[in-house]
C-alpha cells in the first residue's frame, strides 16, 4: 500500500511540476491572455490539462502495455507539432493585437474616432468607433476578434475546444518520455497505467493555478494601467512565436528530422 500511496504523490506533483514547463506556460498564455475572469481561466487550464492527459493516457498506455517502440522520425514529428501550434498561437495573438489598434480605417466627415477595452463572450479587446453627432455606432468587423472567433466565440464549446486541441497536441510531444520514465521504474503495468492517470490529474491541477494566476496578473495590470494588458497580449504572442520557431529549429536543423540521420531523445 505503501508503494501505491507513493506513486500516487510523485505521480500528481509530478504532473503539476510538467504543467509548468515553458512551451506549456506560453501557450496557455496566449490562450488566456484576453481573459479576465479567473473562473473562465481556470475551465481553460482544466479543459488544456484534459486534452494533455487524453494524449498522455492514449499513447503511454499503448507503450507500457504492448512495448511499443516509437520510430525517431514520428517522435520528432510529434514535438515539432508543438513548435508549429505556438507559431500559429503566437501569429494569432499579434494579428489580434494589430486588428485592434486605433485609425486603420479613416473616418467619415464629422466624426470623432476612438477606443476602449470591453468584452464580447468572456474575452476582453477593444476596437475603433465613432460619434457622428448624437449617434455613436461601432463594427465588429474591424475588432480584433479575429473572423472564426467572431462567427463561433458565441458557442461555450468553442471556447473549450481550443484548450483541449492545444493540450492534445502538447500530450503527443511528452507522452513518450512519461512512458519510458515510467516503464524503467515500474515494473506493474497497472500501477505504472495507475500512474499515468495521477499523472494527468496532477497536470490538470497545476494549469488551473497556472491560468487563474495568469488572468488575475492580465487584469490586475489592465485596471491600474489602460492598454498595458492588451500590450502583454502582444508579448505573450511575441514569446509563443520565437519559441515556436526556436522549437523547430531545434527538431529540423539541430536534431536532423530531414536528415538521412535524425537524432531524438524523448524528454
Amino acid at each position: 500500500m505503501l508503494g501505491l500511496l507513493s506513486i500516487i504523490a510523485i505521480g500528481f506533483f509530478l504532473g503539476m511540476r510538467h504543467a509548468t514547463d515553458p512551451d506549456h506556460v506560453i501557450a496557455v498564455t496566449t490562450i488566456v491572455s484576453q481573459q479576465r475572469k479567473t473562473g473562465r481561466a481556470a475551465l481553460i487550464g482544466a479543459m488544456w490539462g484534459v486534452g494533455h492527459t487524453l494524449t498522455i493516457l492514449a499513447v503511454g498506455t499503448a507503450i507500457i502495455l504492448f512495448n511499443l517502440v516509437i520510430p525517431v522520425r514520428l517522435g520528432l514529428g510529434m514535438e515539432l507539432s508543438v513548435g508549429f501550434m505556438l507559431i500559429l498561437l503566437g501569429v494569432w495573438n499579434l494579428y489580434v493585437f494589430f486588428r485592434g489598434i486605433p485609425g486603420t480605417q479613416p473616418p467619415a466627415v464629422g466624426e470623432v474616432v476612438h477606443s476602449h477595452p470591453h468584452q464580447h463572450h468572456g474575452q476582453v479587446h477593444e476596437h475603433p468607433h465613432t460619434h457622428a453627432g448624437a449617434g455613436h455606432s461601432h463594427s465588429h468587423q474591424h475588432a480584433p476578434i479575429a473572423s472564426l472567433d467572431h462567427r463561433l466565440g458565441r458557442f461555450g464549446a468553442y471556447q473549450l475546444l481550443r484548450p483541449l486541441a492545444v493540450g492534445i497536441v502538447h500530450g503527443l510531444a511528452g507522452s513518450a518520455a512519461v512512458a519510458l520514465l515510467i516503464l524503467a521504474s515500474i515494473r506493474n503495468t497497472h500501477w505504472a497505467v495507475a500512474y499515468l492517470l495521477v499523472f494527468g490529474i496532477g497536470t490538470i491541477a497545476g494549469m488551473m493555478l497556472i491560468t487563474m494566476s495568469i488572468a488575475s496578473t492580465f487584469r490586475a495590470v489592465g485596471n491600474r494601467f489602460t492598454g498595458f494588458g492588451q500590450r502583454l497580449g502582444m508579448a505573450s504572442g511575441l514569446v509563443s512565436l520565437g519559441f515556436g520557431l526556436f522549437l523547430a529549429y531545434q527538431i529540423c536543423i539541430v536534431q536532423g528530422l530531414f536528415s538521412a540521420h535524425p537524432q531524438w531523445t524523448p524528454r
